[in-house]
């Protein structure tokens, strides 16, 4: 069910004219069911009638490789800026794309990837993704652009919790960070709920696994006491939409929720 991963990811050039970018969907490098799911994109394409871009590398003397990128797996501010982790694109665990070379090479094709399908000119590397995350390092899952220069990352005060120290690097990282023009982001944190678990795994519930509509932003809530708090930021960051929370604990048994479940297609 997870279509922000399997689905198409779509792109609108200046003249207002859209498109979409066929990436290969490997089930997260980790499960072997995901054939008939890697085919969405080129049905969603033929359905609309669109045109499609499949995303590939071609080296001298060798077939083109597909490129495998999930929807989850990156967010941009629709100005040219992609954040996404090297746990999840550059790690030899859960590997997506094995054969691009060293993980600076593979950094480098990616980035190259990105600018020439995405329309990206920058992209910021953040470490690590939250406890529990079954894709090992999605980018949805804590760190969002709410506004072209703002940017809403997770935190958690509680020292004794394993989000704190990855949480605290990223934010460490995205201080630092300077947009195209070299001024620094706007940096509004977000806190984590209380871990929730089932059957003794945890499981990745966070707040930054929002979707934004049209006239709304759609919240994860967990029946937490950080819920109100959550979604009191995020409503500041979306001043002309209307916030509401959608109880997700059932969703996040899943291993997502609100955002992992959805692909936006550009009005």
């Amino acid at each position: 069910m997870w279509l922000r991963d399997s689905g198409p990811i779509f792109v609108k050039n200046p003249a207002g004219e859209t498109a979409l970018t066929n990436w290969k969907f490997n089930a997260w490098a980790k499960y072997d069911n995901w054939r008939r799911d890697n085919q969405i994109p080129q049905h969603v394409a033929k359905l609309y009638n669109m045109t499609e871009f499949c995303a590939q590398i071609t080296f001298p003397d060798s077939e083109p490789h597909r490129l495998v990128l999930e929807g989850g797996s990156i967010d941009t501010n629709g100005a040219g800026i992609l954040i996404t982790t090297e746990e999840c694109l550059l790690s030899e665990v859960q590997q997506r794309n094995p054969g691009l070379g060293t993980e600076a090479e593979t950094r480098r094709h990616l980035e190259q990837a990105f600018h020439d399908y995405l329309g990206i000119d920058q992209t910021i590397w953040l470490h690590r993704g939250c406890a529990g995350d079954d894709t090992h390092g999605h980018v949805d899952d804590i760190t969002r652009f709410v506004g072209e220069n703002t940017i809403l990352t997770a935190v958690e005060t509680n020292t004794h919790d394993e989000n704190h120290l990855p949480l605290a690097e990223n934010l460490d990282r995205l201080r630092s960070a300077r947009n195209l023009e070299g001024q620094p982001f706007e940096i509004v944190t977000l806190p984590m709920p209380n871990p929730v678990t089932f059957e003794g795994q945890r499981l990745p519930a966070s707040y930054a696994n929002f979707y934004i509509a049209n006239d709304l932003v759609l919240v994860p809530t967990f029946n937490d006491c950080h819920d109100r708090h959550a979604l009191n930021i995020i409503a500041r960051c979306f001043p002309t939409r209307e916030v509401i929370g959608i109880h997700a604990v059932d969703l996040v048994w899943g291993l997502g929720t609100l955002h992992c479940m959805t692909q936006q297609e550009p009005a």
